[in-house]
C-alpha cells in the first residue's frame, strides 16, 4: 500500500519499534574468529569469516565485503545471525545455523520500490535451507522446511511492558495481529506470513505487512518460550533500517479444524 493510503492514525515503523527489543536475548561474540561455509539448496555458496564482535567478512561468487552482523544463541548451539550490507542498504540476510546438526536456514529480505510489486507488501522475503561445512557430508537432524504446525494457534508476545501483541496464525499464508498494550493499541491487520520448522520445538516465522513497508523475522523457541528476531522497514523519514526485537511468548488457545475444513 502507498503511504498516501495509510490510515491517518497508523503508526510508522520507527514509532512502534522503539523499545521493542527490551525482552530480546543478548547478543554473543561466540562466533568471533570462526569461519562458516554455507551451501544452500538454491545453489548459493556463502563464506563467512567473523573477524570481530560485529564485523563479518563474506564472499559469494565474485561478490565480497565486510559488513555488520550480530549473533544470538537462540537455542543450544543454534545461532541467529543477522547481517546488513553497506552497499545494499535496502537488503539484509539472516542465517539460522545449528552448529551441531549443521542445518542452516537463510532468509533474504529486500525493500522493493512501490512500483515494483503493486498490491503486494513492499518488503520481500526468500527462504532457503542449506548445510554448514562440507555439503558432501550429510548433516544430521531434520531439514528445515515449511510447516503448518502453527495454524490455529493464538499466542501473546510481550516485547516490553509497553509492547504486547496477539498473534493468530490463520493459515499457511496469513496471520492476524493486534496490539494489546502499546502505541498501536487498537490497531491490527491480517498480513502475509511464512513459517518454517527448524527443528523440534524450534520455528522460524516471518511476516510482511501491507499497510506500511516493513517485514519481520523471528525465531521461536517453544522450550524457553522466547521469540528472537528483527524488523526491516522504512521509517517515517524514508530511511531503510534494520531493528532488533524479542519477546516472551504465552500460548493462549488453539482452534481445531474438522477434516476437510482446514485452512490452506
Amino acid at each position: 500500500m502507498n503511504d498516501q493510503n495509510r490510515p491517518a492514525d497508523w503508526k510508522h515503523f520507527d514509532d512502534f519499534a522503539a523499545g521493542i527489543a527490551t525482552n530480546r536475548l543478548p547478543t554473543t561474540d561466540a562466533l568471533r574468529g570462526q569461519t562458516f561455509k554455507i551451501t544452500l539448496k538454491t545453489g548459493r555458496i556463502i563464506d563467512l569469516a567473523f573477524t570481530g564482535p560485529d564485523t563479518v567478512a563474506w564472499s559469494e561468487g565474485s561478490d565480497a565485503g565486510a559488513d555488520w552482523y550480530e549473533a544470538l544463541e537462540v537455542a543450544r548451539g543454534v545461532f541467529f545471525i543477522n547481517m546488513i550490507f553497506a552497499t545494499r542498504p535496502a537488503e539484509d540476510e539472516a542465517f539460522i545455523v545449528d552448529t551441531g546438526t549443521r542445518r542452516v536456514l537463510s532468509v533474504r529480505e529486500r525493500v522493493r520500490e512501490a512500483s515494483e510489486a503493486p498490491g503486494e507488501p513492499r518488503v520481500a522475503q526468500v527462504y532457503s535451507a542449506g548445510v554448514l561445512g562440507d555439503p558432501s557430508i550429510a548433516p544430521t537432524g531434520s531439514e528445515p522446511a515449511p510447516t503448518r504446525d502453527l495454524i490455529g494457534l493464538t499466542a501473546h508476545y510481550t516485547y516490553s511492558p509497553n509492547h504486547v501483541y496477539e498473534h493468530i496464525y490463520l493459515s499457511s499464508e496469513r496471520y492476524a495481529w493486534q496490539n494489546l498494550v502499546g502505541i498501536q493499541r487498537g490497531h491490527g491487520d491480517v498480513d502475509l506470513a511464512t513459517t518454517w520448522k527448524f527443528a523440534e520445538n524450534l520455528y522460524v516465522f516471518g511476516f510482511r505487512e501491507f499497510i506500511i513497508p516493513v517485514a519481520s523475522l523471528f525465531f521461536y523457541n517453544w522450550d524457553t518460550m522466547r521469540s528472537t528476531g528483527k524488523f526491516l522497514g522504512v521509517t517515517s523519514q524514508g530511511k531503510v533500517e534494520n531493528k532488533p526485537a524479542g519477546a516472551f511468548i504465552e500460548k493462549k488457545s488453539r482452534t481445531a479444524y474438522d477434516p476437510g475444513k482446514a485452512p490452506v
